[in-house]
């Protein structure tokens, strides 16, 4: 992940919302498919039709600014940090009082920096919940033909990006179960910093992160999306004011300097992924010690969908 925060003292106060009851929920999805399936258009995150670019256009089923907690898609706010190899339970506990609530995995993708995760599993993410840590779920998987980082040119996108989005999304999924992080959680896919002036990288990008949604969606996940704010971010506020379908439900948005607000990005339209829609990482590679233990890690400020764990 690109790395950018928010000083240690003058912590933001954490939100956590919690998940409807399942019958309530089952009520609720029912009668929100009966009003808003005949109502609403691909362009506002509803049914959508075919717009022919990169495969059939598919239900947005968390709907055009919806309601998370209604739709049972835990919500944080509050600052959260990432680090790229998740920490062995005894730190997160140290960590406690850092002044955040929220932490950010790689659970899984083939680009990731960090391949082995020797703590991350099921037990991990059941530990770190209980001790009352959010968990933002961030997948690498292949990045744009164009992509600026030299780390990174082993695992572009091949020829046919709406298969192989396609491929990677039912992966991303199959990941995330295996490290207990359930269906109605939010799965944020990485795309490092690329050239999205560029029309042909641009085109092909956007197909694959598009087809990696709509496997994720036909899981029960939400599709979030992180990159830089000024490339992959900027790519997708264009393609959203273009009327594409099937484009991320979260934005994760990497724009470092200065303090950390989900609400002031100029790559962003002020209502666009909105509300709790956004996370802002406005710091990066810093170190940091807490409880007698020092990580480098990226600062984020988040008001968006979180892990669901179980």
């Amino acid at each position: 992940m690109i790395r950018q925060t928010f000083p240690p003292s003058a912590p933001v106060p954490a939100r956590h919302v919690p998940a409807l009851p399942a019958p309530v929920l089952v009520l609720v999805l029912a009668l929100l498919c009966t009003v808003l399936l005949p109502a609403q258009g691909a362009r506002a995150g509803g049914v959508a039709e075919d717009d022919g670019v990169g495969g059939e256009a598919t239900w947005s089923w968390a709907g055009a600014g919806a309601d998370w907690t209604v739709l049972g898609v835990p919500v944080f706010e509050g600052r959260a940090f990432d680090t790229c190899t998740a920490p062995p339970l005894s730190t997160m506990r140290g960590w406690r009082d850092s002044g955040y609530g929220g932490v950010g995995v790689y659970f899984g993708g083939r680009g990731r920096a960090c391949p082995s995760q020797p703590y991350l599993d099921a037990e991990w993410t059941r530990g770190v919940s209980a001790l009352g840590w959010s968990v933002l779920p961030v997948y690498v998987g292949s990045q744009a033909p164009c992509v600026a980082a030299e780390n990174k040119q082993a695992v572009r996108i091949g020829a046919d990006p709406v298969a192989q989005g396609e491929r990677e999304g039912r992966d991303a999924v199959r990941r995330a179960a295996e490290v207990g992080i359930g269906s109605r959680s939010p799965l944020y896919l990485d795309m490092e910093q690329y050239d999205h002036r560029d029309a042909q990288c641009a085109a092909t990008t956007l197909s694959f992160v598009r087809a990696w949604n709509r496997a994720v969606r036909a899981e029960g996940y939400v599709s979030g999306f992180y990159s830089s704010a000024d490339s992959g971010v900027a790519h997708m506020e264009r393609a959203r004011r273009a009327g594409v379908a099937d484009l991320p439900e979260v934005m994760w948005f990497a724009r470092w300097g200065g303090e950390g607000s989900v609400d002031r990005e100029p790559s962003l339209a002020a209502g666009a992924w909105q509300p709790q829609r956004r996370v802002h990482q406005y710091r990066g590679n810093v170190r940091e010690t807490h409880g007698g233990v020092t990580l480098n890690v990226d600062r984020n400020m988040v008001d968006a969908p979180v892990a669901r764990i179980g």
